[in-house]
């Protein structure tokens, strides 16, 4: 049965982090490149507790939306990380507008209540999943910057990013690359071990169908760029199709059981 929504504590969670991300934005706008990423650490902070809430509380559960937003915990996590290594990168606004709306979308569809007898080992293989999401999320959203950099510089306007192509470009291929090698794990994983990890056999569902065709399309990525060098507009459409490919491989069926069939039902 699908939970109407999160419990009163997470809905506190979820909202007191969607307002910390607002003021944060706000806050490192004003503060500047050195201090104004520590204004969004609250907001961090408070995701991962409505993340916890959510998979450790009183009645755990998962679905799509959870998933999502612990991907865009993952993503956030990275750019801090990142960002001690280039300081001018400046993404602070359109991250924390997705923090925001990826922690109240989980506290409005907190997904299905996890069974306790599952096993331990499942909690490791949807790991590895959400960590390949947020690898090929982190992907996509240096993509997107490169392309705003490139049309900002077609345009002659100051541009907004203050990293080098080619290096959004490298960034790029190295969350595609390590994002490839966790997605190949999964896949693996759920293939060998599938009876141990969901007590059924590998099966040919919506989500196995997907994932593979996402895991075929990324491997033309890195296969056309190591052979043929792709890069620029043709490679980074490539790395939309498998994204997208991936995001209905499981947040895309698991939102279609959980909201779209449950309410036709």
């Amino acid at each position: 049965m699908i939970l109407p929504g999160a419990p009163v504590t997470g809905w506190l969670l979820a909202a007191s982090a969607a307002l910390a991300y607002a003021l944060g934005a706000a806050a490192a706008a004003r503060l500047g490149d050195g201090r104004g990423l520590w204004a969004m650490l609250p907001a961090w902070v408070l995701h991962a507790a409505a993340l916890a809430h959510g998979l450790m509380g009183a009645a755990p559960h998962f679905g799509f939306a959870p998933a999502l937003s612990m991907t865009a915990w993952l993503v956030l996590t990275t750019y801090a990380v990142e960002h001690q290594l280039f300081p001018q990168m400046r993404a602070r606004a359109a991250l924390g507008a997705l923090g925001a709306v990826a922690v109240l979308l989980a506290a409005l569809f907190p997904g299905r209540a996890l069974h306790v007898s599952a096993s331990p080992w499942l909690a490791l293989h949807l790991t590895l999943g959400i960590a390949c999401y947020g690898l090929f999320a982190a992907a996509v959203i240096h993509a997107w910057l490169m392309g705003r950099a490139e049309r900002q510089m077609r345009q002659a306007t100051e541009s907004s990013v203050s990293l080098p192509l080619l290096t959004l470009e490298r960034l790029t291929f190295r969350f595609v690359g390590a994002g490839f090698i966790l997605l190949s794990a999964t896949l693996v994983a759920g293939w060998l071990f599938g009876e141990v990890l969901y007590g059924r056999a590998w099966r040919w569902d919506h989500k196995a169908v997907f994932s593979l065709l996402a895991w075929l399309t990324f491997a033309v990525l890195l296969l056309g760029r190591a052979r043929f060098g792709w890069r620029g507009r043709r490679a980074v459409r490539v790395l939309y199709a498998g994204a997208g490919l991936l995001l209905l491989a499981y947040a895309g069926s698991r939102f279609v059981m959980e909201v779209v069939l449950e309410r036709a039902g």
